[in-house]
């Protein structure tokens, strides 16, 4: 089989400390690499691959081990976009510096007309 080429030595290191990860897991459960093959619909082989860190096994064979690992959620949590901060922060430079609406002047909101509903007004004070 064809090894996958990583070119970058700091994603070499961090999928083979994934699979240390998950071998470790496995043991603290006190579970058998043939135990968490036959979990997850596998080879022990593949098992032993995914814990030596294989840059070439699949997203869902890491998906079914973290399933039978009891820990698939963190899959979904891997760049989650809420705590992407550079994805945000590119976002955040093309926000416009001002906003304005086309057309007719447009009316302020009922509920801010009032003063004392404006947002950073919880005392009844204007400023």
């Amino acid at each position: 089989m064809k090894k996958a080429n990583l070119p970058s030595i700091r994603a070499q290191n961090e999928i083979k400390k994934l699979g240390a990860d998950i071998a470790i897991a496995r043991k603290r459960r006190n579970m058998t690499q043939s135990r968490l093959a036959e979990g997850a619909g596998l080879n022990v082989s593949t098992v032993r691959r995914v814990e030596a860190g294989d840059p070439g096994i699949s997203l869902g064979v890491l998906a079914m081990v973290l399933l039978v690992l009891g820990e698939l959620g963190r899959i979904g949590n891997l760049i989650d976009t809420a705590k992407d901060d550079v994805g945000l922060a590119l976002a955040n430079q093309t926000l416009p510096q001002r906003v304005r609406i086309k057309g007719k002047k447009a009316a302020m909101p009922s509920t801010l007309a009032d003063p004392s509903n404006r947002p950073g007004n919880e005392n009844g004070v204007a400023f």
